[in-house]
């Protein structure tokens, strides 16, 4: 293996958030944030991600009519009166950070929605979720819904990568992480960070599961597509439990290795902080994963010719 390139240190943080119940305004919430925004900077991170529908309680899991799903809990601007003094308090540290959030469109599209936010506290990305899960119907004898598919319309636009303070960054949401296809669209942008946030259940509606299954899953999922792809990836979870709802905490940070670096011990508010080098990715990408040489895209044609699995070719 060639010798390592030159080192490129970084700070990355992950803020863990604990339950947020029906009754939690979004003040106190982004309160929340502000304290770990600060602590994530006091050791010494330069950027911060939170998790995927950051400022509420994780709605989806509600039937409730339309109208006051969007008048509750959909931001029309981003960012608004609530959200602004975290946007002032990340430009005034330089500190950069990923928030997700529930966006409604002048048009009145729904979106389950993240953005990138550079270190002079403007967007720089924004991402609108494509592998929305659960159902759309009430399922009246589960325990709790998962109405994402209801709630929220299919983004329109693929992954991308910003260029963040100098770093290829590339984000997504939740379930997009379980889908191989969704670091691979970055990692071929030459991505060198993968961040997301994510909400997901400690039990499964649709079949007993065990609810450490549910962890292994998730782990699995980062560890794969960071070391497949070459990245370094940080996910922040929304966690503990919400209007007594339980959601799973392992927020984590991932090297490009496939080495988990930092993981969240509790299911509270929690920051978990690396000192990354994001030159680590470069021996995978000149050796083991070097797209260019070793990927045979004339062999893939199936993977977007069929959406569901069908008969052997």
């Amino acid at each position: 293996m060639s010798k390592s390139t030159s080192s490129r240190k970084f700070g990355l943080a992950v803020a863990q958030v604990g339950g947020i119940d029906l009754a939690d305004t979004r003040a106190s919430v982004v309160k929340r944030l502000l304290e770990m925004l600060r602590e994530a900077h006091s050791r010494g991170a330069r950027f911060v991600v939170f998790p995927e529908l950051t400022l509420t309680t994780f709605f989806p899991r509600y039937w409730t009519p339309m109208e006051e799903v969007e008048a509750r809990y959909f931001e029309k601007t981003m960012p608004n009166a609530d959200v602004q003094p975290l946007f002032d308090e990340a430009r005034r540290m330089g500190v950069g950070f990923y928030l997700g959030y529930a966006e409604l469109t002048p048009e009145g599209r729904r979106y389950n929605t993240s953005i990138l936010v550079n270190q002079a506290g403007e967007i720089v990305g924004k991402y609108r979720k494509i592998h929305l899960p659960g159902h759309d119907d009430h399922k009246v004898g589960a325990p709790f819904q998962h109405l994402e598919k209801k709630y929220f319309d299919v983004g329109e636009d693929t992954w991308t990568v910003s260029n963040v303070d100098g770093i290829r960054t590339g984000m997504c949401l939740c379930n997009d992480r379980r889908w191989p296809e969704t670091w691979r669209v970055m990692g071929l942008q030459s991505a060198e960070l993968i961040v997301l946030g994510y909400n997901t259940p400690a039990h499964n509606i649709h079949w007993p599961e065990p609810v450490h299954l549910r962890m292994q899953s998730h782990l699995l999922s980062m560890q794969s597509g960071a070391y497949q792809n070459c990245v370094w990836a940080a996910a922040a979870g929304k966690t503990g439990f919400e209007d007594g709802f339980h959601l799973i905490g392992g927020s984590v940070i991932v090297s490009p290795a496939g080495e988990i670096v930092a993981q969240a011990a509790t299911e509270e508010d929690e920051v978990i902080t690396a000192n990354i080098d994001l030159a680590m990715g470069e021996n995978f990408r000149k050796n083991i994963f070097d797209f260019a040489r070793h990927r045979r895209p004339e062999h893939y044609h199936l993977i977007v010719d069929r959406v569901g699995a069908g008969e052997p070719l």
